[in-house]
């Protein structure tokens, strides 16, 4: 895969809308621990954490292409989640909470390994953070691990 300065490193970039790309930017920085990597205008921003990425957008305005639209998430379903591995879950969970984020689940253990919380950010966005505990090998709880093919 070509580099590209213009595009983050990571394989899989989610895009998340927002009324408004600098406060959202900000705010997911201060409360998340993203760090900006790009702004392009007022319009849309890269967030980085860790070798993951965001991109930030601009809510679709009226005439704009309806192919590329996007709108905020529903108030009465989750339709999407992003999901970040972190160091320190309670660390993490405690900033989110200074900074604002409405918590939908507390930190609490898994028997899959992890640790973790679920908020929702001022845009309507689910992020659920993730603290690996142990290493669990999934059929101790039910899972199938699939071997992949490396090509």
């Amino acid at each position: 895969m070509t580099r590209n300065r213009s595009v983050p490193d990571a394989s899989v970039i989610p895009v998340l809308a927002y009324a408004d790309v600098p406060d959202a930017t900000e705010w997911l920085c201060r409360a998340f621990g993203f760090q900006e990597r790009l702004r392009i205008g007022r319009h849309r921003a890269q967030l980085v954490f860790g070798d993951g990425a965001v991109i930030v957008t601009q809510l679709a305005v009226v005439g704009a292409d309806p192919g590329a639209a996007m709108s905020l998430p529903s108030t009465t379903a989750a339709t999407h989640g992003v999901h970040v591995r972190v160091d320190d879950v309670r660390a993490h969970h405690e900033q989110a909470v200074r900074s604002g984020a409405r918590i939908i689940h507390p930190p609490a253990d898994h028997p899959y390994g992890e640790r973790q919380y679920t908020a929702e950010d001022p845009g309507g966005h689910r992020w659920t953070f993730s603290e690996s505990l142990a290493d669990v090998d999934p059929a101790d709880w039910g899972g199938t691990l699939i071997e992949l093919s490396r090509e």
